[in-house]
């Protein structure tokens, strides 16, 4: 076809407009890998933009691995969050605390909450004689600062974690019931949640959907200031 007009074509998926094609014969040909007005499409990926593509598809690729982190031994049930924790063998430790806390009719109610639980490994990394203490009711204040430290009000999945620390550039600093705030961030690929001390935790299990909230699970100890 010499000098033919093509109007609103689609070569592999793109859609070309008025655009000119000369001295090309093109008969139920796929074209890949074309020279396009001086710019190479390679699998609908532009080469100018493919740091911005890459970059995105990263945060998809750590959006679905986030979201596939189920615990074994704490699956999500139609249970609420309090519920589900009792019947978790690697959260006796913040159960306990949350009894002895007074927060079981809090954590039981309406919310929606979402809930970073520390599990009993995550407890254990404190300083001897630390839960011990935190559980006498002399020190009942202290336990619900960081029990509810742990506590973020509204229900956010691991989609929008995800989607939060994007915003910020790599990290989201987040408000917790307690009044402080947690920073999530990603690193190796995994999700992490900062205190204001400069502690880490790890998320090891997402989207634990509750009846009155979500759980993601981590493998250490958050501490408000």
């Amino acid at each position: 076809m010499l000098n033919k007009i093509i109007t609103n074509k689609i070569i592999t998926n793109k859609i070309i407009t008025n655009k000119i094609i000369t001295n090309k014969i093109i008969t139920n040909k796929i074209i890949t890998n074309k020279i396009i007005t001086n710019k190479i499409i390679i699998n609908k990926i532009t080469i100018n933009k493919k740091t911005v593509m890459k970059t995105k598809n990263l945060f998809k690729t750590i959006a679905f691995a986030f979201s596939l982190l189920i615990g074994g031994n704490m699956i999500a049930q139609d249970k609420n969050i309090v519920e589900t924790a009792i019947a978790s063998k690697d959260h006796t430790t913040l159960v306990a605390a949350v009894k002895a806390a007074d927060l079981v009719g809090v954590l039981s109610g309406e919310g929606p909450f979402t809930v970073f639980a520390p599990t009993n490994a995550a407890f254990a990394k404190l300083p001897a004689g630390t839960v011990e203490n935190l559980l006498k009711k002399e020190n009942l204040a202290m336990l619900q600062g960081i029990l509810t430290y742990h506590v973020v009000a509204g229900k956010f999945n691991a989609s929008d974690v995800i989607g939060l620390i994007k915003k910020g550039n790599g990290k989201a600093v987040i408000p917790t019931v307690q009044g402080g705030k947690i920073t999530a961030m990603i690193m190796d690929g995994s999700v992490y949640i900062k205190d204001e001390n400069g502690n880490q935790a790890k998320v090891t299990a997402a989207d634990l959907d509750q009846t009155n909230g979500v759980i993601h699970v981590i493998d250490s100890v958050v501490l408000p200031k």
